[in-house]
């Protein structure tokens, strides 16, 4: 079997971690007894200060014909996050219709969490994010700019079938999991989406009668992801709320640099994405320090979504035991002095 992977490492420590990860991929292939394609694009921020544009024309027509796509990171001190953002990532995400982001968060034996009280295993919940609408939607409008009666609207577009996918897979995981499912909204302030949004959970809920379900406002359920991590198993979530909590996930479990996503294309007929959470990090990009882990644990989760489930776990085994021996390489985040390179390495010699 052989599998076609497009890298795109993006820009800052994205281009770092992907470089350090790169030779992972082969190792896995190599165990799993498959084979892998792989061609790297050059693609992001630099390529838009000389050129204005952050892909070419044809970079989806491109991609298309790929299993999977592994993103390293966007974003550059110099130009704004809504030109980088809205010019490669959420591009690729809606003409692939990846729907579903995935999102786990888990303490790991050896890792430190800021919360007081728990230890590794003690969290351990996956995010699913609504990933192509919501509040993403690019429906609105700018006008008359520069004067007094200048005004902005942005409309969040919820759709039943956008919505109800993303719920229902969020309700298959819980499933497969421990059975709790919370759903976090804020449909006390935004009576048509939200509440709409509610209604399908509730449909779709019939479908799932093992699967115990808890609703949360989106302000009360970022507290409780500080005050009561343990306790949740699997969330759903708008396309921003995601977004928002999906960082609380990943720090109180310890380090953004451990924060892996997938974004999913349900279907299977097109590619899906596979990218670490923490961003393009300006303020240590080029030190050679930034933690690779986020991106090992995302080549994980692409395996798995090919199919290739033994070679998946081995991965997250190798990030498991290198967490839980305290004499193994760690990067400045997680309160070593190790480089990214140095990590990886010893990932490799684990596998």
């Amino acid at each position: 079997m052989t599998y076609s992977i497009s890298i795109l490492p993006g820009d800052g420590i994205g281009v770092e971690v992907i470089d350090a990860t790169r030779p992972l991929l082969d190792d896995a292939a190599h165990a799993g007894g498959f084979e892998l394609e792989t061609t790297r694009y050059d693609w992001g921020s630099e390529r838009y200060l000389e050129s204005e544009s952050m892909m070419p024309d044809d970079a989806i027509e491109t991609l298309e014909t790929y299993d999977a796509i592994l993103l390293g990171a966007v974003g550059h001190p110099d130009i704004p996050d809504h030109v980088t953002l809205r010019g490669m990532m959420l591009p690729i995400r809606k003409a692939f219709d990846q729907q579903v982001c995935k999102r786990p968060s888990v303490l790991f034996d050896g890792v430190e969490s800021p919360l007081r009280g728990y230890d590794g295993g003690d969290i351990d919940f996956v995010l699913y994010r609504e990933n192509t609408e919501g509040e993403y939607a690019d429906a609105g409008g700018h006008e008359h700019r520069g004067y007094p009666h200048e005004v902005a609207v942005q409309t969040a577009v919820y759709t039943r079938q956008g919505t109800e996918t993303i719920v229902r897979a969020a309700f298959e995981a819980a499933r497969s999991r421990e059975g709790r499912l919370t759903n976090v909204t804020k449909s006390n302030a935004q009576a048509h989406g939200m509440v709409f949004w509610d209604e399908i959970v509730e449909e779709v809920s019939s479908d799932y009668p093992d699967v115990t379900v808890e609703r949360l406002l989106v302000d009360a359920a970022s507290m409780d992801l500080v005050r009561r991590p343990d306790e949740f198993d699997v969330l759903v979530a708008s396309n921003l709320f995601g977004d928002i909590l999906t960082d609380i996930g990943a720090i109180v479990s310890g380090s953004m640099g451990m924060a892996p996503s997938a974004n999913i294309n349900v279907e299977g007929h097109s590619p899906s994405m596979f990218e670490p959470v923490h961003g393009s990090a300006p303020d240590i990009a080029g030190r050679g320090i930034a933690n690779p882990l986020a991106t090992v644990l995302s080549v994980s989760m692409l395996f798995d979504h090919l199919g290739e489930s033994e070679v998946a776990r081995d991965i997250w085994r190798a990030v498991e035991s290198q967490l839980a021996d305290a004499d193994a390489p760690r990067t400045p985040d997680l309160g070593g002095s190790a480089t990214t390179e140095a990590v990886v390495e010893d990932i490799r010699t684990r596998l």
